[in-house]
């Protein structure tokens, strides 16, 4: 039977503030296979990259509390000492970031720091360094890729540079990738092809990835399984085929309705009534109730538990028919 690669218990993060704390991130749980592909989907605040960077503890210390249990390949992340995460970051786990620019020492050569990366983990020459860069170019395509190696981030183009990143994430092979919403910042055309080198490359090393977007689109393209984050909580999840074609929870339908992917010409785009909760304030029961058009007084009393109404489908909603309780997702 095989272990699970990722497993997160009732994962919450807070961000402290001289005013108030934000919750971020409220009691989430999730497992992950060797290879699979998982999508978090959710609006712009619902907790989806701060869910990420908390798995690698990249969160400032100092201004943010982490509880929960987090284990990635046997090793419980929270218990890690700096040396124990430096040897994780990269080796282990890697990350795709949002912006490759923000993410590049924009004074030293992509190359370089591709090789420094492989020199400190893998205990090689800087020679043997750059020689993997260069084989990790010509992997994600990246057109004349010696002359590459020599370029400084702002002399790469968009495209060229969210490959650079992929490069550097997959330098030392790792076990689990997070991709943060790696095209948000590309034309279509380009997201596309890092989309399909993105699932070859997957494919191909048997890596695990959480891919990070609110794009319904990339989900359906790339993922095995999806989970919709609402106000720090995942609220439903399941395959992908299963939560797209027939969703449980309201908040899961109000996306699909508002995209206009498999919609009519002649159709008004629905949109979801409202705005997300004040992170600072949560409301004490389901936090979409003020927004749902199917809460009643008892979506305000308190959180719903998650529950299942068929093997692998979950959710947190308390209109869902047939469900069963469970104690945690899986």
């Amino acid at each position: 039977m095989s272990v699970p690669l990722v497993e997160v218990e009732d994962l919450s993060v807070n961000f402290v503030t001289r005013e108030s704390d934000v919750r971020a991130v409220n009691g989430v749980n999730f497992t992950m296979m060797p290879g699979e592909v998982m999508c978090m989907l959710g609006e712009s605040g619902s907790g989806k990259s701060v869910t990420m960077r908390a798995l690698m503890r990249l969160l400032p210390p100092k201004r943010s509390v982490i509880r929960g249990r987090i284990r990635i390949a046997g090793q419980d992340v929270q218990a890690m000492g700096d040396a124990a995460l430096r040897r994780m970051r990269g080796g282990t786990v890697s990350m795709i970031f949002q912006e490759p620019m923000t993410a590049f020492d924009p004074v030293v050569r992509v190359g370089d720091q591709i090789a420094e990366v492989v020199a400190q983990h893998r205990g090689v020459s800087r020679r043997e360094g750059r020689r993997r860069a260069l084989d990790l170019f010509e992997l994600v395509r990246i057109p004349s890729p010696e002359r590459r190696l020599d370029a400084y981030p702002h002399e790469l183009s968009g495209g060229l540079r969210q490959r650079a990143m992929i490069a550097l994430a997959l330098s030392c092979e790792p076990k689990l990738l997070l991709a943060d919403e790696p095209t948000t910042a590309l034309d279509a055309t380009v997201q596309i092809q890092v989309l399909i080198l993105l699932r070859k490359l997957q494919q191909e090393l048997g890596m695990s990835v959480i891919f990070v977007t609110h794009d319904l689109g990339v989900a359906a393209e790339i993922a095995d399984r999806v989970a919709i984050m609402y106000a720090g909580r995942v609220v439903e999840t399941g395959s992908v085929r299963d939560v797209l074609k027939a969703p449980l929870h309201p908040y899961t339908s109000g996306l699909l309705a508002s995209t206009v992917h498999d919609q009519p010409r002649d159709r008004e785009l629905e949109t979801i009534p409202g705005a997300p909760p004040d992170m600072r304030n949560l409301p004490p029961g389901c936090s979409f109730a003020p927004r749902c058009p199917q809460a009643a007084g008892d979506c305000q009393l308190a959180v719903p538990p998650p529950v299942s109404p068929s093997p692998g489908r979950v959710a947190r909603c308390l209109r869902v028919a047939g469900a069963q309780p469970l104690m945690e997702f899986a």
